[in-house]
């Protein structure tokens, strides 16, 4: 789909829940969002692989419960070789046949962590590692395994040298991956100059724009712990002062920015938008209404185009 360039995509982002309480709303979540006709969810893979099994759990669910494309994250941190080649074996024997493929955090209890005991100390490694596989005729799909890899517009926060951290972009590219798909951001200048740079370096796959929108205060600090580097605009924290207090002012403070944010990358042809929902859909949906969109196939259409 990404690769025919039929239109602008939105897709979700969820996490494994942690109780049966986090459960029930993730998959109240997943139910409300389905008929808005994403182009695809996807399931993230706790640091240091710590959320293994549950992400197949998520991911199987979905894939087997709804009419979803479901895309599984997956990290090369504490993984062999014959480990990676069995998550992949597994997911392809039901059908799951996209991942998203990451250089992982360390173990949150584990600060020190060597990396080199890692059968892939990068990304790009394993992106290899996947096309290697689906190249072997495992992958039930004959087009193997859709893989999707990170960037960052505003930098990685373990990578100063931003055209190095180009380079090593490039390399996952090169190595097979078929989209980028953002880290979160509040400056789209921000993410049109990440664009031409990666036009500049040969990067032509699409690169669709990570967009979290601020619910709350304590989310705004928890996202400013997470994505280290990550550029709050003024004009966005004025708007949240202006708020106080008021969660409920901050929430519509956060939901119009992103609105904002979403109708300026649509205007400058931006290839897709992956909202990180924190399981959560009433934000998400409260965008697509501001956006004038009843669901993805709208913006689709809209363009002349169908999914």
């Amino acid at each position: 789909m990404l690769a025919a360039h039929t239109g602008p995509t939105f897709s979700f982002e969820f996490f494994p829940p942690k109780n049966q309480e986090a459960a029930v709303q993730l998959y109240q979540t997943i139910k409300e969002l389905e008929d808005y006709k994403p182009a695809f969810v996807s399931v993230t893979y706790g640091a240091g692989g710590s959320t293994r099994e549950l992400t197949r759990e998520v991911v199987m669910r979905i894939h087997e419960q709804t009419n979803l494309l479901t895309v599984a994250h997956l990290t090369c941190v504490k993984h062999t070789k014959e480990e990676i080649d069995h998550v992949l074996m597994r997911y392809a024997k039901a059908g799951v046949t996209a991942v998203l493929a990451l250089r992982g955090d360390p173990p949150r209890d584990m600060p020190g962590y060597d990396r080199s005991q890692d059968a892939y100390q990068h990304a790009a490694g394993l992106v290899a590692a996947i096309r290697a596989f689906s190249s072997s005729g495992a992958c039930p799909d004959p087009r193997g395994f859709a893989i999707g890899v990170a960037g960052f517009p505003e930098g990685h926060p373990e990578m100063p040298n931003r055209l190095l951290e180009m380079d090593y972009l490039k390399a996952k590219v090169d190595a097979g991956a078929n989209y980028i798909c953002t880290q979160l951001f509040f400056d789209n200048h921000a993410f049109f100059d990440y664009r031409e740079r990666c036009a500049l370096a040969g990067i032509n796959v699409p690169i669709l724009a990570g967009i979290m929108p601020i619910t709350s205060l304590a989310g705004l600090y928890r996202m400013a712990e997470l994505s280290g580097g990550t550029c709050f605009p003024a004009r966005l924290l004025k708007a949240l002062k202006r708020a106080g207090n008021d969660p409920e002012a901050i929430r519509e403070v956060g939901i119009q920015y992103a609105s904002a944010q979403c109708a300026e990358l649509l205007d400058n042809g931006v290839d897709g938008i992956h909202f990180y929902t924190l399981n959560q859909s009433g934000a998400t949906r409260r965008i697509y209404r501001n956006l004038g969109l009843k669901d993805s196939c709208q913006l689709m259409q809209a363009n002349g185009t169908s999914q």
